[in-house]
């Protein structure tokens, strides 16, 4: 997996090794990339893949630690192209090093940050700034997205070609809509002649203005001011005719309700280069969730309707959404505790998403376990990185996980600084073991046994 233009220390202070000598023996492999499902030996030498064979064939030779994988399987690590990680000016609610600890432990290898920090990340410098305290503190690897417009206000173009000259992965307003479609025209083009992907948060302020939650029956019966789906999907056809246009790259952020699937199927269709995420709890819940006024169901775009939920699942089976991302967004425990309507919106998710999706929607069957992981993988893509994969000569991105394990969210606390995430107290099949990001073993569940040769 390249690393260009992610950012990667090898942990906090140095503490965990960057290039590791391991054997994982008798696990079942699962890489939809690389066409492979079934039991493998896995062996990783200097952070490399150097041999897979069959179960009990490779040998694991000296200063090699050992693990073992009967009934266990190994996945490629994922990458969430869509995190918050609060930095600078917001970390009593993340850092990078408690966000990439939290991603590590969600199986994630690669992650992508947000630039709606405080200071807002629109200028060459502090991106600068950004990616050398990444260098320090980072558990695993971090690409940083640069705002499209300079403070989020949606009127002037940052510097594009200077930010990605300095590392940016890509541009995003995310948090805010880019609501002109002048500007948004504008910086496609710029994009075109820089590189980088316009990821777009798509919400029309005019529809959305003083919502909570998603306008239906459940937002009337509670008295609180709902947000149309309209809001989303209008600024969706908008922008895809735009990106369409212009022939640029766009890519379509926490995607929520059936018109805007149906909008991006139609950009497709036309030959547009779009492409669309879903995160976990779009996936998995309702509005009918905000019914107990819990604050850590208040996000945006908010939580849908069935028939959103549905067409959400049906995209992502279909290849129309390429991937699942998590918008991790934590908050403090006194910003969320407060009556629903005044909390700011987001919930984290990068510890529990696998297993969330892993137990709604692959054991009843709705989805193939290797369609999962490879949405959860394709976010590299996106960001037009390498997807990681398990082939001999790359880097090991790996995720070890124990499919049978049950186990509570939070029962233990979180890696996360925050707990406001939309899964909390709910008991999930699928328990990740351990990560391996960029050669390096970058996490290891608590109680899980390994042994050196």
């Amino acid at each position: 997996m390249s690393l260009e233009p992610l950012v990667w220390a090898g942990g906090a202070g140095g503490s965990l090794p960057t290039d590791a000598d391991l054997l994982i023996h008798h696990a079942h492999v699962l890489d939809p990339q690389a066409g492979i499902d079934a039991p493998w030996d896995v062996l990783v030498r200097g952070g490399e893949i150097v041999e897979i064979g069959a179960p009990g064939s490779v040998e694991a030779g000296p200063g090699v630690e050992v693990v073992d994988g009967h009934g266990l399987h190994l996945f490629p690590g994922f990458v969430d192209p869509h995190v918050h990680l609060r930095t600078p000016g917001q970390e009593h609610k993340e850092d990078l090093e408690s966000g990439t600890r939290a991603a590590a432990a969600g199986g994630y290898c690669a992650v992508v940050a947000m630039p709606n920090t405080s200071p807002v990340v629109d200028s060459a410098s502090l991106l600068g700034s950004l990616r050398a305290t990444a260098s320090r503190m980072a558990r695993i690897p971090v690409g940083f997205t640069a705002a499209i417009t300079r403070g989020l206000e949606g009127d002037e173009l940052t510097e594009m070609a200077e930010l990605r000259a300095a590392g940016a992965v890509g541009f995003t307003d995310d948090g805010k809509p880019v609501t002109s479609a002048g500007v948004l025209r504008k910086a496609i083009q710029y994009q075109r002649l820089c590189g980088g992907v316009i990821a777009l948060h798509e919400e029309d302020p005019t529809l959305s203005a003083g919502g909570s939650m998603r306008e239906g029956a459940v937002s009337a019966r509670l008295g609180i001011a709902g947000i149309p789906w309209l809001s989303e999907s209008t600024m969706v056809a908008r922008d895809a005719a735009i990106a369409g246009h212009e022939g640029g790259r766009v890519h379509f952020q926490h995607l929520s309700c059936v018109a805007s699937i149906d909008a991006l199927r139609e950009a497709k269709a036309r030959g547009f280069r779009v492409s669309g995420e879903a995160s976990p709890h779009h996936l998995l819940l309702t509005h009918d969730a905000v019914r107990g006024l819990d604050t850590s169901m208040k996000m945006n775009p908010p939580l849908g309707f069935e028939e959103d939920r549905q067409a959400l699942i049906d995209g992502l089976r279909d290849g129309t959404i390429e991937c699942i991302a998590t918008d991790h967004a934590p908050h403090a425990p006194d910003e969320k505790a407060v009556p629903f309507e005044q909390a700011p919106m987001g919930a984290t998710g990068l510890e529990a998403a696998f297993a969330a999706v892993y137990s709604e929607l692959v054991r009843p069957g709705i989805l193939s376990l290797a369609t999962v992981i490879e949405r959860l993988t394709a976010g590299a893509a996106l960001m037009e990185l390498e997807t990681p994969t398990i082939v001999v000569g790359e880097r090991a991105n790996l995720a070890l996980v124990d499919l049978e394990r049950e186990w509570t969210v939070g029962e233990n606390g979180y890696e996360s600084r925050s707990d406001n995430c939309c899964f909390h107290g709910r008991r999930f099949h699928g328990r990740v073991l351990m990560t391996v990001a960029d050669g390096g073993v970058a996490y290891r569940e608590r109680s899980f046994a390994v042994h050196a040769a």
